[in-house]
């Protein structure tokens, strides 16, 4: 099945608002526990002060795990749809306790330059959940890395990947979102057939230079790219 690709950002009302009331804690805590395992794996702890990027995030909810996870790490979530980053920060503001070693910046990946990622190079940690099949060129993920990755960061990508077949889609779609709200049944059959394979994901790697990185499949219709950066 060919790849059909999806909006690049969620700005929309109905979006914003489906996505924040969502659930989606048992999938972020996933995110959590593949890095924790990653550095964990690494005989290797954050110095107080290490930068953490959380890149499409949405309306925060990876992101205030990490800030939380990592009390003495700067964490910024990224996110190119301003009505997200305007949930997050809302959120932000009115949780109690607050979390202080967190902030929200609006920056499209695919349409900033160099100097609009200047303030956040550096990071010793990466991760994005579900950003990569959302983007029409993946190499703006890759290139983002590169330029955001501080030499021997932890890197944690985790997306859907793309199913054989319409039937397998179908079948995904009635396991998964049957009861949820009309906005996330269209956008998680949307997102199913906008995402990439594990052999594509692969193969953005090599040609972005980053081969070092393990990709693997997960359950029936996830994967993960995980590693270190090493320029």
């Amino acid at each position: 099945m060919q790849r059909c690709p999806e909006p690049e950002l969620m700005n929309a009302s109905d979006q914003v608002l489906a996505y924040a009331e969502a659930d989606f804690s048992a999938g972020d805590q996933t995110v959590l526990e593949g890095l924790l395992a990653l550095i964990d794996h690494s005989c290797v702890t954050l110095p107080p002060g290490s930068l953490i990027l959380d890149l499409g995030c949405g309306p925060g909810n990876i992101s205030e795990r990490l800030a939380s996870c990592w009390p003495l790490s700067d964490v910024i979530g990224i996110d190119g749809a301003s009505a997200m980053i305007s949930v997050a920060n809302q959120r932000r503001f009115t949780r109690k306790p607050a979390i202080q070693n967190l902030k929200y910046q609006h920056i499209d990946l695919s349409r900033c330059c160099l100097d609009d990622l200047e303030p956040i190079r550096g990071a010793s940690v990466i991760v994005s959940n579900s950003l990569l099949h959302h983007l029409h060129n993946p190499h703006t993920l890759w290139d983002a890395v590169k330029q955001l990755a501080a030499p021997n960061a932890f890197i944690l990508h985790r997306d859907l990947r793309r199913p054989s077949t319409v039937q397998e889609v179908d079948a995904l779609c009635d396991r998964y979102v049957s009861g949820a709200p009309a906005v996330l049944q269209r956008d998680f059959r949307a997102s199913l057939m906008a995402a990439f394979t594990a052999v594509e994901v692969c193969e953005q790697l090599v040609l972005a230079g980053l081969s070092q990185f393990t990709v693997k499949e997960i359950g029936d219709r996830y994967l993960e790219v995980s590693g270190r950066w090493r320029s």
